[in-house]
């Protein structure tokens, strides 16, 4: 196995229209949608900071020119609070732009999660990287993108994200078939399979929002036919990845039992924001207090 390479870059792919929830997203990117004082992709951007991945991708699609402008200076508004001497706020936005250097390319055409990855060739290059869906949001206290960079380093493939569903609603999310590792806190992954119905599912274990991807995947992206949705899924790449031999071959998969959120769904959406409302400094204290009296009244 040649010596591994250390991963810097992250890919955001960020061009889905939000259609679950017009009509707040008619003119409004879903990721700029706030989870309590943060737009739901700011949290993804910090979470890639947090793991050392500085060098940002977003793919982005039509009307999403919001992402741009608020990982960018606004020196007016800057000027502003300065002269103010609001140092609380000028910090905090301050921080959107301090995540690092993100860039954006543009998908034309929606042509599903593999196309999109595809579209990030030409900034990865021959290197390891991560892909981050800007839809999932995981607790910043559980270290899940780290945990994923070491077993990258260690088995020198891919891995991929899994965590345990009720088996219902497996045909919601891509399928894994694994296997244990001896003497591992990961598994190797057999096969993959894409919105299964519960029959066809080989377990529970669902495919979430977190990739360490061999840049080997893109050759096999340029050839994968279009799949369910008749959209160039990676779910298919993957599993071929499972099957080839050679430098990049392989996918492990770390199985996540932290909290994840999924900002696309309106309940998870809202599950998150009273999450980290109840645990936010200057809101937590005075919203359990309203939350206990009004949970009282349902009961009621």
């Amino acid at each position: 196995m040649s010596t591994p390479r250390s991963i810097t870059k992250a890919v955001i792919p960020a061009a889905g229209l939000g259609t679950r929830f017009l009509p707040a997203t008619k003119a409004m990117p879903k990721e700029m949608l706030p989870v309590v004082d943060k737009p739901a992709i700011q949290y993804v951007v910090a979470e890639a900071a947090r793991a050392g991945l500085n060098d940002v991708l977003m793919i982005t699609g039509r009307n999403k020119r919001a992402l741009e402008d608020h990982f960018d200076r606004v020196p007016s508004l800057e000027a502003t609070l300065e002269a103010k001497g609001d140092a609380k706020k000028l910090a905090l936005v301050q921080d959107a732009t301090a995540l690092g250097d993100i860039h954006y390319v543009r998908q034309r055409d929606p042509r599903g999660l593999g196309h999109a990855v595809l579209c990030a060739e030409q900034h990865v290059g021959d290197e390891p990287f991560a892909v981050l869906l800007g839809d999932d949001l995981i607790h910043e206290d559980d270290d899940l993108l780290s945990f994923m960079i070491d077993v990258q380093k260690q088995t020198g493939g891919s891995v991929i994200a899994l965590m345990e569903v009720d088996p219902n609603q497996i045909s919601a999310y891509g399928c894994a078939d694994v296997a244990r590792v001896a003497n591992a806190d990961y598994v190797k992954v057999n096969g993959l399979v894409e919105k299964p119905s519960i029959d066809e599912a080989p377990s529970n274990l669902a495919v979430i929002g977190r990739y360490l991807l061999h840049p080997r995947v893109f050759e096999i992206l340029k050839h994968t036919a279009p799949g369910r949705g008749n959209e160039i899924q990676l779910t298919d790449a993957l599993q071929e990845l499972t099957t080839v031999d050679g430098e990049g071959a392989g996918v492990h998969a770390v199985i996540f039992r932290g909290r994840r959120y999924d900002t696309g769904d309106k309940l998870s959406y809202l599950q998150a924001n009273i999450t980290l409302a109840v645990e936010n400094e200057e809101l937590g204290g005075e919203l359990r207090t309203w939350l206990k009296s009004f949970v009282e009244t349902l009961e009621d």
